[in-house]
């Protein structure tokens, strides 16, 4: 990583977002404690692991306690081991001392695991950042921008209005937060603004060609094997329009696979070239599916997610459901199809 700091500089600014009231709410506080969506992804880690960077670059004290072990394959974004798992690091009547609350990258009760209930319980002044569509209220000052292609670009834009420096560190974190988020620039929500943000963070520091192999060209031979198995059982409907699989918990075990290792196996689906909606299903240790909807079409898959108490974006989303795989699955496919037709 080369060792360059540069100012933060404009860069297409979330209009809808009053970046004002953030700072302010921001410089007023004193104590930080950040937090994000449990099966983090790099939008998550790097979005709530930059924020952190930031506040404590301001002269603030910030801590970060998750309901999650960070994924092996994501943890050279955290080499300081700054985030921390509730009721293993740290215990909830041990939190440390703090008067801002800041969720980042989720606004929904179902992804926040039992920082839920720190949530609920704080008088502490509580602020999300987000960029998804669907939400819950936390009780909590939201600065929201459904059209930013990441979590990053808003803790970016925040950091504008800050004044705080763009260090490698910083850089770093947001590019993989905002290279992930739209599959390394393929995705519909890249735009040319996107460019633009990358090529700043790499003046500030950021490799991409180093950053990639540590994101892609890093696997363990279990998640090949888990990639194969469920590849391997890919079904189609619908002319093909419709792709799908799914992981069980047995896979999990017979590849010698993490639960982290099903990340982005769904956008392998989209290889098919007549797919215009795909759909994973992942058996839970905890028991159940997350359905994990993708599309390339006018599908909503906010929509669809919402029908089954989860959300997200319109061309990406999420759900848990709490049912065995032949119900879950038909009960998904038949809402996918109606969607569709």
């Amino acid at each position: 990583m080369r060792e360059v700091c540069q100012p933060f500089q404009p860069e297409a600014p979330a209009n809808s977002v009053d970046w004002s009231r953030f700072a302010n709410l921001v410089r007023s506080g004193r104590r930080f404690l950040l937090t994000t969506h449990v099966r983090p992804d790099c939008d998550a880690l790097g979005s709530t692991l930059a924020m952190t960077a930031i506040v404590e670059q301001l002269g603030k004290e910030a801590w970060i306690v998750a309901d999650f072990d960070v994924p092996p394959r994501f943890q050279f974004l955290d080499p300081n081991k700054k985030i921390q798992r509730l009721g293993r690091d740290v215990a909830k009547d041990r939190l440390p001392m703090f008067d801002v609350l800041m969720v980042l990258d989720t606004s929904a009760w179902a992804q926040l695991g039992a920082m839920g209930e720190v949530i609920r319980a704080t008088s502490a002044q509580k602020i999300v950042l987000d960029h998804h569509v669907s939400a819950d209220d936390l009780g909590a000052e939201v600065f929201r921008d459904t059209r930013a292609e990441a979590t990053g670009r808003l803790v970016y834009e925040a950091a504008l209005h800050l004044g705080a420096t763009l260090t490698p560190q910083i850089a770093t974190l947001l590019f993989a937060a905002l290279a992930t988020d739209t599959g390394w620039f393929r995705f519909a929500s890249t735009t040319a603004a996107t460019y633009r943000l990358a090529g700043l963070l790499t003046e500030a520091g950021v490799e991409p060609d180093a950053l990639y192999r540590a994101l892609y060209e890093n696997d363990s031979v279990g998640r090949l094997r888990l990639i194969g198995q469920a590849m391997a059982r890919v079904q189609t409907d619908l002319q093909g329009r419709l792709i799908y699989t799914w992981i069980t918990q047995d896979d999990f075990a017979a590849c010698g696979a993490l639960a982290s290792d099903s990340e982005d196996v769904i956008n392998l689906l989209f290889a098919v070239g007549s797919a215009e909606v795909a759909i994973i299903l992942v058996e839970q240790a905890s028991g159940g599916f997350k359905i994990s909807f993708r599309s390339r079409c006018g599908l909503d898959c906010a929509r669809l997610a919402e029908q089954f108490g989860g959300g997200g974006h319109r061309a990406a989303a999420g759900a848990l459901v709490s049912a065995p795989l032949p119900i879950a699955r038909t009960k998904v496919l038949d809402a996918v199809r109606s969607a569709m037709q």
